[in-house]
């Protein structure tokens, strides 16, 4: 009979101790709360054609956050809400679906940005931005001219030796967030999957666009990316098969 009792008070222990891990870590997300953005500020920024002559992708980043008004003008520009009476914005969707989903990764967790009430809903706590990334490989070394070619001026590096190691590539600078552009093929009322998948990646495009004019007309750094850890993030944001995600924009501060 006793050690029934015994039994029973370590299950419950046990018990006790793993309900309060997985209350710990819903408190942690639940303690994640809603950003609510400024008002965009649509008198800053470069003209047109001055942005395009500065337009640039950018591979490093300063680590210093983003200041609110840089990020909501930033999200508004990107795909917010620009005419609200025939709920239109700044991004052009195809049959106006509004299929781009625009996931924000801080430092403090995951956000979706929500056009309408102009706000960030949150999503995941925790700091995932170095996760969802796919290094590049370094660039192989150039071939030596071929026998008889003419002399270019420059002197090319003596071979490293066969026990010199190669040096290790930079450490990749993280800037302060990651956007993840995802489109919602259920948003559009017909097509074939593939016509609906291509349609999301043109919207897709025009939402990556609006984020490259606008950091180049405010002094931000970026670059669209494509190499991404697709099936990391599907599984940490949970999408469903019918959303498919297609580009990458670090954002930030000059270095």
């Amino acid at each position: 009979m006793r050690k029934t009792r015994k039994k029973a008070k370590s299950f419950g222990a046990v018990a006790a101790w793993v309900l309060a891990l997985s209350l710990s870590g819903w408190l942690r997300a639940a303690e994640l709360q809603a950003v609510k953005l400024n008002p965009p500020d649509l008198k800053r920024g470069l003209p047109f054609m001055q942005a395009l002559s500065v337009k640039a992708s950018a591979r490093e980043y300063s680590e210093k956050e983003l200041s609110l008004q840089d990020l909501s003008d930033l999200l508004w520009a990107a795909d917010g809400i620009n005419r609200p009476a025939e709920n239109k914005s700044t991004a052009s969707s195809a049959m106006n679906a509004h299929d781009i989903r625009i996931y924000v990764f801080m430092k403090e967790g995951v956000y979706l940005y929500d056009p309408p009430k102009h706000e960030l809903a949150p999503v995941l706590a925790g700091d995932y931005r170095a996760q969802i990334l796919i290094a590049r490989p370094p660039r192989p070394a150039a071939a030596p001219p071929p026998p008889g070619a003419p002399a270019t001026g420059v002197t090319p590096p003596a071979p490293a030796s066969a026990s010199t190691p190669p040096p290790p590539p930079p450490a990749p600078s993280n800037p302060p967030i990651q956007i993840i552009l995802v489109s919602d093929s259920e948003r559009f009322r017909m097509g074939t999957p593939e016509m609906k998948r291509e349609m999301g990646a043109l919207d897709a495009g025009i939402v990556s666009q609006n984020i490259s004019l606008f950091c180049a007309a405010t002094g931000l750094k970026t670059r669209p990316r494509a190499s991404v850890d697709k099936a990391r993030i599907k599984d940490l944001l949970k999408l469903a098969d019918s959303q498919n995600i297609f580009l990458n924009h670090p954002v930030g501060y000059a270095k």
